[in-house]
């Protein structure tokens, strides 16, 4: 049963990560508003239904995987170094969240993602629902490592750490990607962004 299960959520994931795929590369030859989420689950060689089955809208898909980004920033929380700061311990979590792009494709799925953010409005309203929700998520699990942390200053922080992190390293991606960087440059382009954000030392690496 536990076997069963387990090959379920790696065709699930594969099957999301085909979508995230199909979707960056439609997106950037023909622009969002020319491509829909039939012809994405089409060059994801998946039915509609099952679209709509892993993602509530096209821009879901282009945002990749929220949950996973939500997961791996309270890990990091949960697993901090209790000699950290909060904000320290928001660092880390910082950097393993970028880190959490889909497997194979972290820096086009980054870059693909960051122009959307710039570019869309509707994009931004999607990603500005997810931040918040997430965020939620990220106080309750900073106030459970530090109990001793001010509500408000847990929110404050979590706010400034990581949504200052997130447009930093759009920011840039974008910045480099246009100027014909490689991948190089982008990795050191998001570590100079995510120290920037957090105001601290390079994070470890997730």
């Amino acid at each position: 049963m536990t076997g069963e299960l387990g090959r379920r959520e790696r065709k699930k994931r594969q099957t999301r990560e085909a979508l995230i795929r199909a979707a960056n590369r439609l997106v950037a030859e023909r622009g969002f508003d020319e491509v829909t989420a039939a012809e994405i689950a089409e060059a994801a060689d998946v039915s509609p239904r099952t679209f709509f089955l892993h993602f509530d809208a096209k821009e879901d898909v282009l945002l990749g995987d929220a949950r996973l980004n939500t997961d791996a920033g309270i890990a990091a929380i949960e697993a901090r170094d209790p000699a950290d700061p909060p904000r320290t311990t928001l660092a880390h979590a910082a950097a393993a969240m970028i880190a959490s792009a889909p497997s194979g494709d972290a820096l086009s799925w980054l870059g693909a993602r960051a122009r959307l953010i710039f570019g869309s409005e509707q994009v931004r309203a999607r990603l500005m629902q997810r931040l918040l929700a997430g965020q939620e998520e990220l106080t309750e699990a900073l106030r459970r490592a530090y109990p001793d942390l001010d509500g408000l200053e847990a929110r404050a922080l979590v706010g400034s750490v990581i949504g200052g992190a997130t447009f930093a390293v759009g920011s840039v991606v974008v910045a480099v990607l246009d100027d014909g960087g490689d991948e190089d440059r982008v990795r050191d382009a998001i570590r100079l962004a995510l120290q920037i954000a957090t105001q601290s030392g390079p994070p470890r690496t997730p």
